[in-house]
Order: structure tokens, then C-alpha cells, then sequence
């Protein structure tokens, strides 16, 4: 195998391992949320705010990841 098609497999692998990774934390925070949600409804708002930004930071992985994985591919710089 070459130096570039060991690239590519290491990009999909990285672009593969954080989206699966993104998932996870998402899920988990969904669980987490409805939780709270359904033992005290009166945090409702609060919750989703740290909901959301929870879900964001996970989604920030996924993007390293597709970054990474671009990078390795030899699409970006």
C-alpha cells in the first residue's frame, strides 16, 4: 500500500469514529435531559440550555474529526 492510500483509510476511519463518537455524546445527553425533565419539570429551560450546549461541544468533535480525516485524505492542506 501506498503513503496515500494509507491516508485515505486513516481519513475514514477518523471521519468514522467521530461521527460515531458525536452520536454517543448526543444520545447520552438526550437520555440525560429527558431525565431530568420528566423528574422536575420546572428545569426544563435551564437543562436545555446546558443540553444544547453540551451538544454542540460533541458536535465540534465530529468536525475535528472530519478535519482530521480531510486532511489525511490530502482534500485540504
Amino acid at each position: 500500500m501506498a503513503v496515500t492510500e494509507l491516508g485515505q483509510l486513516g481519513g475514514g476511519i477518523a471521519i468514522g469514529f467521530g461521527a460515531i463518537g458525536a452520536g454517543f455524546g448526543i444520545g447520552i445527553a438526550t437520555k440525560g435531559l429527558m431525565e431530568a425533565m420528566s423528574r422536575q419539570p420546572e428545569i426544563a429551560g435551564k437543562a436545555l440550555i446546558f443540553f444544547l450546549i453540551g451538544a454542540a461541544m460533541s458536535e465540534a468533535c465530529a468536525i475535528y474529526a472530519l478535519v482530521i480525516g480531510l486532511k489525511l485524505v490530502g482534500m485540504i492542506g
